[in-house]
């Protein structure tokens, strides 16, 4: 080998490491991927192909000989792990996947059985149990240096702090953020100026990795465990199959779409239904894990330095489509937070036609180079929100400019600031018409003050009228300004002043929610109403004060002390003291501690005809009983509405008490 390609092939090496080593640092330690996976196993595969035709180039800290991520830097304390949490290899196709299966056959003269699992796309975990209580939550980190989130893994509902039986036992699995979380907190998050997490599995790594529990609490993860430190010895189980059976028994979630399969053939079958069903699952998959069944084959297989022998991983190809931007629009919300949204041709995608893609703010925007015009590939990140994944830069138009972020708000052409700490640009005009209809329209909400009828196209014909410019002058239309409005008879004009007028019974806490402050969401402003009883010592109240309620906390004390520390909020609690809207908390409805549903543990889902879930949950909770998320031994109810999906499934499987939409209005009216 010449001299020449020798250094070539030496830059070659160092420039994938370097690149990867980046890649790896923002994937496992910043939880905020520059790149797709795909691109990231594409360059990962380059640089293995290298390692093996040349390994005398490779240096002793290549990330090929790593496991997991980089070192993690966090406040987080240090976890060893004596037996190590290895990576699984991959292959790409159904070709390498029966050569792989073909090198381990011929390790053994009886044929092989394997156990096929779904890929869950979240963050790798170990449980510790002594004794069947939990002791200790830990991350995977390098593989043999992981984090402990114990504090954290305890506000996780799937995962039982007991096991039914008094084992000691160290089992292992995976975090997740289910599909509708992920689009919830992205929500929030671009609603607060704050950077959207790329996909489930960041989010759920992001989640786990906070120092405030509370945090992670909120963001409502779920947890599937699939494997067990020595299983034969401690489990006295013989295969993956009944691995999985034994900690579901343990009371441990486990994925229960796992299949033994005998040849490869099976496994395609396995792979091609997975693949055609992945968007129907309530989380996301990557791909699927195929196990030698045989426990004691594992053991005898063993593991290399980074991947067990044992196992592979079979990725899917990432969907994409190819589609043109055709314009950037821009956006404002109810907080002045302005979004640049692509227009794009429309395509299919993952089976929905998708022409609109959120660009989420101007530094993602900037960093990407998307310009009017580009044409780009679009697929769903964690199959769920459609995204740009890149520029085809070959395609770009000659004439193409580079796009000028604006400066003006796009409504009411105010100047545009960005604030420290924020990504996104925001407008601070309180009289911007885009933010008073967002402010509007959000306090006449369900789960605000629920002013039926009060919605989008009637809160614009007020403000192109001047009827209101603030929610407070909601309370003081008449019946002569409605039925001037365009559609709107006096049967519509009346039913919307009695529902303004019943409005201003609710809780308070109802209205602390319809005020649209950042980071206080329903369940928060209950809490907080329940602690501080009215809007008026709410309002007096130092961010200590309410930081101190529990489950609350500073961010959210600054934010509330802060809203209230305004001119604006001073007029608007004068207001509703003038117009005798309820400043008080009242608890709802008494709470009927002798019901059937006192003391119980109850669960929503699926979709309802004749109520919502704000007022299902309402009613519950005035029963005595407590609504949580997601289904568990603990759970004692499930309210299964129409496509109820996994939850009801696990439901019947733990022999849970099962209420539909009908049994449930039978037992309201009793």
């Amino acid at each position: 080998m010449a001299n020449n390609s020798v250094t070539d092939i030496q830059n070659q090496i160092n420039t994938l490491e370097q690149q990867l080593k980046q890649w790896a640092q923002e994937y496992y330690e910043n939880d905020a991927p520059s790149v797709e996976d795909a691109k990231y196993d594409q360059s990962y595969a380059e640089l293995q192909k290298l390692a093996t035709e040349f390994p005398e180039l490779m240096s002793s800290d290549s990330i090929t000989k790593q496991v997991g991520g980089a070192q993690l830097k966090s406040d987080l304390a240090k976890v060893a792990h004596p037996i190590p949490m290895l990576s699984l290899g991959d292959v790409f196709s159904i070709d390498e996947l029966k050569t792989w299966a073909d090198n381990a056959q011929k390790q053994n003269e009886y044929s092989l059985t394997y156990n096929a699992e779904l890929k869950i796309d979240g963050l790798a975990i170990s449980l510790i149990y002594e004794n069947g209580q939990l002791i200790q939550a830990s991350t995977r980190g390098d593989g043999t240096i992981g984090e402990d989130v114990t504090a954290n893994i305890l506000q996780i509902e799937d995962i039982p702090t007991q096991l039914s039986e008094p084992l000691s036992i160290e089992v292992r699995g995976e975090v997740y953020m289910n599909k509708a979380s992920f689009v919830a907190l992205n929500e929030q998050r671009e609603h607060d100026g704050l950077a959207t997490f790329a996909n489930p599995r960041n989010a759920a790594a992001g989640s786990l990795r906070q120092l405030d529990p509370q945090i992670t609490k909120a963001r409502k993860l779920s947890a599937f465990l699939y494997y067990a430190v020595n299983p034969i010895a401690t489990l006295a189980v013989a295969t993956q199959a009944d691995l999985l059976k034994k900690l579901k028994a343990l009371g441990l979630p486990t994925n229960e779409t796992n299949e033994v399969i005998t040849s490869m053939d099976e496994a395609q079958a396995y792979i091609l239904q997975a693949d055609h069903t992945r968007d129907e699952l309530p989380y996301g998959i990557d791909g699927i894990v195929f196990k030698i069944n045989e426990l004691a084959l594992q053991e005898e297989y063993g593991n290399t330095i980074k991947v067990p022998r044992w196992a592979i991983a079979y990725k899917f190809a990432p969907e994409e489509s190819e589609t043109v931007i055709q314009n950037i629009t821009w956006t404002v919300g109810r907080t002045g937070a302005v979004t640049p949204t692509a227009i794009m041709n429309p395509v299919q995608l993952a089976g929905t036609t998708v022409a609109r893609a959120s660009l989420h703010n101007p530094d993602y925007l900037i960093a990407k180079d998307i310009r009017i015009g580009d044409t780009v590939l679009l697929h769903k990140a964690g199959d769920i929100i459609p995204e740009i994944s890149e520029v085809i830069f070959d395609k770009r138009p000659d004439d193409s400019l580079a796009y000028e972020i604006p400066t003006e708000c796009p409504v009411c052409d105010e100047t545009l600031v960005h604030i420290d700490g924020e990504v996104v640009l925001r407008c601070i005009n309180p009289l911007c018409p885009a933010q008073i209809q967002e402010s509007i329209t959000h306090f006449a909400s369900r789960q605000a003050m629920n002013i039926d009828g009060l919605g989008p196209k009637i809160v614009t014909q007020l403000l192109e009228k001047k009827l209101v410019q603030e929610v407070s002058d909601l309370y003081r239309l008449n019946f002569e300004d409605l039925v001037a409005l365009e559609k709107f008879g006096e049967t519509s004009a009346n039913n919307l002043l009695n529902a303004i007028a019943a409005s201003k019974t609710n809780s308070v806490e109802r209205l602390l929610f319809g005020l649209g402050i950042r980071n206080v969401g329903a369940k928060v402003a209950k809490t907080i109403a329940a602690k501080f009883e009215t809007l008026t010592n709410i309002a007096q109240a130092s961010a200590e004060d309410i930081a101190a309620v529990p489950g609350i906390g500073l961010v959210i004390g600054h934010s509330i002390a802060q809203y209230f520390a305004t001119d604006r909020a001073q007029e608007l609690l004068h207001d509703f003291e003038q117009l005798d809207v309820n400043l008080a908390y009242l608890n709802g409805a008494p709470v009927n501690h002798d019901t059937v549903l006192s003391g119980k543990k109850v669960v929503i889902t699926g979709k309802m005809t004749e109520m919502t879930r704000p007022q299902i949950t309402e009613w519950v909770e005035q029963q005595g009983a407590t609504v949580t998320n997601s289904v568990s031994k603990k759970t004692d109810l499930l309210i299964a509405g129409a496509d109820a999906g996994s939850k009801l499934t696990k439901a019947q499987d733990l022999d849970i008490d099962i209420w539909s939409e009908e049994q449930l209005r039978d037992n309201m009216v009793k």
